[in-house]
């Protein structure tokens, strides 16, 4: 699956939350509340990775930290689509340019930190 897959399969999921959120509550989310929800997801998958890691209690095992990834990609879509961010454009963009920062560093040289 690409990542055009995704987004549209993101921003169909994204609008049928605002069709319940709209018959529920009589509104949708802003783009400030889907970054609201990002950031508990967020927090959801540091004790996820934590717990994959030894550091905590693993609850859900490996399908909660599965699920909770997903979500985190959701959200990055989902504010991408709200934001008007070519996503895909803009990735490929940073990409390049942290492989020229990280290039210029290498072809310095010098003795490693020990």
């Amino acid at each position: 699956m690409d990542l055009d897959e995704l987004k549209r399969q993101a921003i169909r999921i994204h609008d049928r939350y605002d069709e319940l959120n709209r018959r529920e509550r009589g509104r949708v989310w802003t783009r400030s509340e889907f970054m609201l929800g990002f950031m508990g997801d967020v927090g959801d998958l540091a004790k996820l990775v934590m717990a994959e890691d030894g550091a905590r209690e693993n609850l859900g095992g490996r399908a909660a930290l599965e699920h909770e990834l997903a979500d985190c990609l959701w959200s990055v879509l989902i504010l991408a689509h709200r934001y008007n961010v070519d996503l895909e454009r803009v990735f490929h963009r940073t990409m390049a340019e942290l492989d020229e920062r990280i290039s210029a560093r290498l072809s310095q040289g010098g003795d490693p930190v020990t």
